[in-house]
This record gives structure tokens, C-alpha cells and sequence, in this order.
């Protein structure tokens, strides 16, 4: 049996992410007493109690909201609607049932969805009102709880057990191979959430011309060649002095998470004004928590001569970023549904060298041919040797070189190392961690013996 779809759903401002962040059992939703945070629907997987769930957030409903960006949300929580197996309609036990509420309530009856009536804030005498009022929705016994405190989840389970009566003996399949995670970031308004829509094939994420229409950090989960997928869409990352405002801050700490959690990060970039300071600081920091690279030249069809302009743009890339020398640039145009079709294939190779194991044997034979040609200089009259070297992990690959004076040898002569690591073993554009040590060769000395080599 499929684990089953939990949809929480409700007007703005009652708590939904927070509930959601409680299922989930992390703080995945941006929680802000401002209300409308919650734009794009967020899934992921959580529990309650022994019930395995895949949760859904949605946007706080609000029929009075006649804009584009307003009705798109709207139509994404309808969407999750149909998706769901069981909705927990949220309302504010504090303030009762409102007219949203009862406009909503309408909504929900014509989708034809099971419902737990769900009265938050009900901690304290506060909510009593509210619980009573929540009878006049229609909607049977509401389970009153505070989704911030966690008072009322064993209530909460009981509804929800019933109402999946038809969900027996639920498991979590751990069996299945992970996915893998792909970040997409840039500037405001670089077009992540397009790409995204484009590449899975649905409006699956909330586009629009203003920038900041994307807050949380939104994963959507695809199948590409028969392989499970899951892109991150982000926020818009801008310099750190222009972050001004509480809520902008929070997004960009989900970002910075998204990054951290990602296996390849996908760097969209404007094709007319490519590589801006930003742009290359966002790549850095890719690169520095060790997760591959693929940058993404956005608005491609509006480039001349493209030819020769990406021949220039990998050449200019390079000299600002050498340590991403090799990093694939896929040129590609969202909205004309070009160049897409390259993407994926990027991210699986860049992925298959970012997983590489290099056998200690064939190192140290590098290693020698590279010291022979280059060998180190020296120091205060004393030469370093390097001695040994091996590759300790990968994602990213991982190397610890063994030598003599390990903390005088010079970062220029590890840049020598690690460029020739990428070439030698043929690893374009994968960052590469060169950790050096003094200590002896294990196969060396006494302990040669016992090494059976």
C-alpha cells in the first residue's frame, strides 16, 4: 500500500507550516507571523505516530486575492486538494470561524476530499470558542491542538487514523534507491522556478516577473530516465548588504540549507549579463561545501553569434572561477523550451565524477610523475617530500597527502596537485579537497610487513 497524502490546507495565518514542520519533524516551512509566506505547495515525507505520511503545505487561501500571483496559489492548493487522501482543514480556534473559513469549507465540500477539521491555538482557554463554532462547518468533531506546543497530536493521530481506515498496515519503503538532489539558485528573478516548470513539464511552481515570488526552498520530486529526481527550487540569493528584511533572511538561510543538502547545484545565470559579481560568490559557495556545478546560461535565444559567445563565456568563466575549471555551462532558453534537454545529461556525468574512487596505487604513481616533473620547493634550505597519497571519500573526492613539512608546503603547490588530479583522472568541474599531514608511508618502515602487499 502507497504511503498516503496528507494536504494541510486553510486560510492564511493560522499555522499551517507550523503544523507541517511538526509532521515533518523539522523545520522544513518558513514560519512567520506575517501572513501569505507560504506561496508554492511543499511536500515531504513525515510521520504521525506509526503512521509513515507524504505532507503536503499548501498557500493560504484567500478568495479576495484577484492577482496572478493570488489565483496561481489559489490553484495550487486546489491542486493538492485532488492530490490528498485526507486534508487537515486548519482554522484559528482563537479568532473562530470566519468568512474564509466558511468560503473555503465550500471549496473543500465540492472537491469531494475527507477532511479532519483541524482547530489550532487551542491551548488555553482562548481557543474554546473557536472549537465550538468549528462544529457549524460541517466538517464533524474537530480536533483542537496546538501545532507550535504539540498538544492534541495523539488526537490528531486518532482522527487521521480513521479517516485512512482503508490504509492498512503502512510501512516506509527505506528498499528504494535515494534520488538524486539537484538545487536550482541564482538572483531574484533569474528564472529558477521557469527552468523547473519546464523541465518536469508542469506549473508545477508559482512564475511570475517579480522578483521574491519563491520564499521557501520547494522540492519536487521527478522521474528522468527512469531515476528518481528531486529539484530544489529556491529563493532568489542577493549581496548580504541588501537583506534588509526578516523574511528575506529567513529565505535565504533555506537556500543556504538547500545547498548544503544538494548533491549538484544548478547556477542560473542571465545570458545578457552573465557572471556578476553575485553570481560568481553564489559558485564559490557551491564549491566550497563540495557539491558539483553546473552553470545554467538562462535567456539564451536572446544571445547573437552564440557560437563564438559560449566559446568566450567557458573562457571568462574559467579565469574568474579557476577552481571550477571544467564546470559544465549549458546554454538554454526556459520559456522556448531550448538547450533543456542538455541539462540532465551535464548533471549525471558531473555526478559520476563528483562519486569518483581513484585506487591508492594508481595515485601514488601519479604522484610520483607529478613530483619528478614539479617537484616541491624548498623551505628554508629543506626540501618537502611528499610521501604518500590516498583518497579518503568521496562527494566530493577527498584526498590526504602524506609528506614531510606538511604545514610549509605552499597553497600554490596544492593547487598543482589538484589541478592535475582533475586532469589526470578526468574530473572536470568537480571540487576537489587536498588535506595535508605530516606522517610516514604506512608501507614504509615497520609496517610494511604486515600489509600483505
Amino acid at each position: 500500500m502507497a504511503v498516503p497524502t496528507i494536504a494541510v490546507v486553510g486560510r492564511p495565518n493560522v499555522g499551517k507550516s507550523t503544523l507541517f514542520n511538526r509532521l515533518a519533524g523539522k523545520p522544513l516551512a518558513i514560519v512567520d507571523d506575517m501572513p501569505g509566506v507560504t506561496r508554492d505547495r511543499r511536500e515531504a515525507h513525515g510521520r504521525l505516530g506509526d503512521i509513515p505520511l507524504r505532507i503536503i503545505d499548501t498557500a493560504g487561501f484567500d478568495d479576495a486575492d484577484a492577482t496572478k500571483l493570488g489565483t496561481d496559489m489559489r490553484a495550487q492548493t486546489e491542486l493538492a486538494l485532488a492530490d490528498a487522501d485526507v486534508c487537515l482543514f486548519v482554522i484559528d480556534a482563537r479568532e473562530g470561524v470566519t468568512a474564509l473559513d466558511e468560503a473555503f469549507a465550500d471549496v473543500i465540500r465540492r472537491s469531494g476530499a475527507k477532511v479532519v477539521l483541524v482547530a489550532n491555538k487551542a491551548e488555553g482557554r482562548a481557543g474554546l470558542v473557536g472549537i465550538s463554532e468549528s462544529y457549524a462547518l460541517g466538517f464533524g468533531e474537530p480536533v483542537g491542538l496546538s501545532a507550535s506546543h504539540g498538544d492534541g497530536i495523539g488526537d490528531l493521530y486518532a482522527a487521521v487514523g480513521e479517516a485512512l481506515g482503508e490504509f492498512e498496515n503502512l510501512k516506509d519503503d527505506r528498499s528504494e534507491e535515494p534520488p538524486l538532489r539537484i538545487a536550482v539558485i541564482g538572483r531574484p528573478n533569474a528564472g529558477k522556478s521557469t527552468l523547473i516548470n519546464s523541465l518536469i513539464g508542469q506549473d508545477r511552481l508559482i512564475t511570475g516577473p517579480e522578483a521574491g515570488v519563491t520564499r521557501d526552498a520547494i522540492a519536487v520530486d521527478w522521474f528522468w530516465d527512469g531515476r528518481r529526481v528531486r529539484l530544489h527550487d529556491t529563493a532568489g540569493l542577493r549581496k548580504r548588504g541588501k537583506v534588509d528584511d526578516r523574511l528575506e533572511r529567513m529565505s535565504a538561510a533555506d537556500t543556504l540549507r538547500a545547498i548544503k543538502f544538494a548533491e549538484i547545484v544548478l547556477l542560473l545565470t542571465d545570458s545578457e549579463h552573465p557572471f556578476e559579481k553575485q553570481d560568481l560568490t553564489l559558485a564559490d559557495l557551491v564549491l566550497r561545501e563540495g557539491r558539483g556545478l553546473v552553470m545554467v546560461l538562462a535567456k539564451w535565444d536572446l544571445v547573437a553569434n552564440r557560437h563564438a559567445a559560449l566559446k568566450e563565456l567557458q573562457y571568462e568563466f574559467e579565469r574568474l572561477l579557476p577552481q571550477a575549471k571544467g564546470a559544465p555551462l549549458v546554454p538554454v532558453s526556459a520559456l522556448k523550451m531550448k538547450g533543456l534537454d542538455d541539462i540532465m545529461p551535464a548533471v549525471t556525468r558531473l555526478h559520476k565524477d563528483w562519486s569518483a574512487k581513484i585506487k591508492t596505487r594508481d595515485l601514488n604513481d601519479w604522484l610520483q610523475e607529478m613530483t619528478a616533473r614539479h617537484p616541491p620547493p624548498a623551505v628554508n634550505g629543506r626540501r618537502i617530500k611528499p610521501r604518500y597519497l590516498t583518497q579518503t571519500k568521496s562527494r566530493p573526492p577527498t584526498f590526504v597527502l602524506m609528506c614531510s613539512r606538511a604545514a610549509d608546503l605552499p597553497e600554490s603547490y596544492k593547487r598543482y596537485l589538484v589541478n592535475g588530479l582533475r586532469e589526470a583522472f578526468d574530473m572536470p568541474g568537480v571540487p576537489i579537497r587536498l588535506i595535508v599531514k605530516a606522517g610516514k608511508n604506512p608501507y614504509t618502515d615497520g609496517a610494511r610487513g604486515g600489509s600483505g602487499n
